[in-house]
């Protein structure tokens, strides 16, 4: 029975992965055709086509977020701006909200679903083993390293599927640190808090600085962060 089993589990991971990739060719091809892989880097080029599409542009602003969570490896500051140019920083920050919740949701529940051979097809096994290993029983740094930039965002909600990371936590954590990294990309890269002039581009200097600063050390000391935090809530229960 348990043979039985294992290969069941086997050909379902097989199935997946050949329809994963089935579906990436057949996507990247799409991409190319329609022209679009060649505007994704480019804010200007992104935003001259979803304004080429008119109605249909919010849908297709969605969607891209989606897929630069699960499938495609998408730059989600230019789809942000490009999105802040067309819908200003509000509708877009809440277009790109909706898809890339949905996105980081259905990637967790991937990774947990199907767990580490089709995360290691997806991200590749070195990345999966690394951040598998740095998740595990880590889950406020999680939290930090989603609310940073420049972490693999991505990753690492395909990874926290493979870990003792509970549901509710992963939920609260992307309804929670989401809405502030899209909303601070969305209305700063605007210029409309931070100019990219004179005093402006100090404050952008010291923000990068911080920001990295912040990413060296939650990912050096992600285990001293992790027992610090849990200490003070086992000495907040016991006076509680």
């Amino acid at each position: 029975m348990k043979t039985l089993s294992t290969k069941k589990k086997i050909l379902r991971i097989v199935i997946v992965i050949l329809s994963l990739t089935a579906f990436f060719l057949l996507l990247y091809f799409v991409l190319v055709w329609s022209g679009l892989w060649e505007r994704l880097n480019s804010v200007e080029k992104l935003k001259n086509f979803i304004l080429s599409i008119g109605i249909w542009g919010r849908i297709t602003y969605v969607v891209l977020q989606f897929l630069q969570v699960t499938f495609i490896p998408l730059p989600s500051p230019i789809i942000i701006m490009a999105g802040s140019l067309i819908y200003g920083p509000l509708q877009a920050g809440l277009l790109s909200l909706a898809g890339i919740l949905l996105g980081s949701t259905f990637a967790f529940f991937l990774g947990r679903t199907f767990g580490k051979r089709l995360v290691s097809f997806m991200v590749g096994q070195e990345l999966q083993e690394r951040w598998t290993k740095n998740l595990t029983n880590c889950k406020y740094s999680f939290f930090l390293m989603m609310l940073l930039p420049f972490f693999p965002d991505d990753i690492l909600c395909l990874v926290a599927g493979l870990t003792n990371m509970s549901t509710t936590f992963f939920m609260v954590t992307q309804f929670i640190t989401r809405p502030i990294g899209i909303f601070a990309v969305s209305y700063l890269t605007s210029g409309q808090i931070i100019p990219y002039h004179s005093w402006g581009l100090v404050v952008w200097g010291l923000l990068i600085i911080l920001s990295l600063t912040l990413i060296i050390l939650s990912t050096k000391y992600n285990k001293q962060i992790e027992d610090f935090i849990n200490n003070k809530l086992k000495k907040t229960d016991k006076k509680n």
